[in-house]
């Protein structure tokens, strides 16, 4: 959409053209920059002033617009605050997804032992990573792209086992894309991903998918189908649970997801009832376990509380979870620079500016470049330089554009 279109429009009725343009209703982009429905109604009407400049960037990514000038028509306002930041991975990712593959061949044979040993080691390869888009973006597209040959070429068993290793490379290109990529390349990883899981016709490949699909519902405004295929897929892992340590970790996975989504959505008690099934399950698998993909095990479990109670604005309550659950303890640098984002958006919501700006540090010091391509990072950069007060003004500027905003 030219924003020439809506020249001299007021912000409140920009604001309104453009979600409605984006197929966004007013309660999702409300819900994702933290306001009610009724403020931003009433913003959109005019009735009330126009939000502050860190307000304004994080409903410009809500929107996922690239610059704070096509919301505001203010061409002398031109933050970045593209929620897709771009990477030098995207377009090998794109190719290796995109592309057709005509002619397989039949020389050599492909093992699915062997392209399941890739895929977990590429996993292994992005917890451990402190720029995990850049590192795996170096093996993953030629994986999927074997993948892809081997379900083409192998039959029977070994066919299925290559189809549950390709949906695991599609959850793993799913995690690299976030962010960088256009929302159309995404949407395609996580369809093939349950795709690839529903050839593989294994209840634990298609939890897993599950979770990655549920994640990208989401984070794209449809949290009841969200909420509604993380119950489904606990109940397939239901009969497993007995025979199974991977059905345990993963039925523990999707109840975080859960979690996560009815927070979201503002269903504190069955937030928090969806932990307490979570904690359960980690009783249930050995003190160290950690899932391979989703992390779920004791350290993951406990501090996915931080997002939850972040996530119902009670920032007070999600510092409390991460004093008493150590984010170092988790066993991922990307996951682990998320956690401190969340409790540097916890120490935010108290309006502690000094510690949400430490905090923040922490994260950034932990992953620089999961925190650059994290859309809530960026925007918490920006809300501590421009409304976080002298204190931490100049400080918040200079990691704002480490960050790669420019303010």
């Amino acid at each position: 959409m030219s924003v020439d279109e809506l020249a001299g429009l007021p912000l409140g009725a920009r604001l309104k053209a453009i979600r409605e343009r984006k197929h966004k209703s007013r309660s999702v982009v409300a819900g994702l920059v933290g306001k009610s429905e009724s403020w931003l109604k009433k913003v959109e009407s005019g009735e009330l002033l126009e939000p502050r400049t860190a307000m304004l960037v994080r409903l410009a990514e809500a929107l996922e617009l690239h610059d704070l000038a096509e919301l505001t028509g203010d061409k002398g306002l031109t933050i970045s605050v593209g929620g897709r930041t771009g990477h030098h991975a995207v377009p090998a990712m794109r190719h290796a997804i995109e592309a057709p593959i005509l002619v397989v061949g039949s020389d050599p044979l492909p093992d699915a032992s062997v392209l399941t040993a890739r895929v977990v080691d590429a996993w292994a390869l992005w917890h451990s990573s402190p720029t995990p888009r850049a590192a795996v973006g170096a093996v993953l597209p030629r994986i999927i792209t074997d993948g892809r040959r081997a379900t083409r070429m192998l039959e029977g068993l070994e066919r299925r086992q290559a189809y549950a290793a390709l949906s695991s490379a599609y959850a793993l290109s799913e995690q690299l894309l976030a962010w960088v990529a256009d929302s159309a390349l995404l949407w395609l990883a996580a369809d093939r991903c349950m795709n690839s899981a529903e050839q593989a016709d294994d209840p634990l490949a298609l939890a897993s998918a599950a979770w990655v699909v549920g994640n990208v519902w989401r984070s794209t405004g449809r949290e009841d189908e969200a909420l509604t295929l993380a119950h489904e897929s606990a109940d397939l892992l239901s009969a497993q649970l007995e025979e199974s340590e991977e059905a345990r970790a993963l039925w523990g996975a999707v109840r975080l997801h859960g979690a996560i989504t009815a927070a979201r959505m503002g269903r504190e008690g069955d937030a928090l009832n969806l932990m307490d099934q979570a904690a359960s399950m980690v009783r249930r698998l050995p003190g160290s376990y950690a899932h391979p993909s989703t992390l779920f095990g004791a350290a993951n479990a406990a501090l996915t509380g931080v997002s939850v109670h972040v996530e119902l604005r009670k920032g007070g309550r999600a510092v409390e979870t991460a004093e008493d659950a150590d984010p170092d303890s988790v066993p991922s640098l990307d996951r682990r620079a998320r956690v401190w984002l969340e409790v540097a958006r916890g120490y935010r919501q108290r309006k502690d500016t000094t510690a949400a700006l430490h905090v923040l540090h922490r994260a950034v010091t932990t992953s620089r470049e999961s925190m650059s391509c994290h859309p809530l990072a960026r925007t918490l950069a920006v809300d501590l330089a421009t409304n976080g007060g002298k204190i931490v003004q100049r400080e918040a500027r200079a990691l704002a554009g480490a960050l790669g905003v420019d303010l």
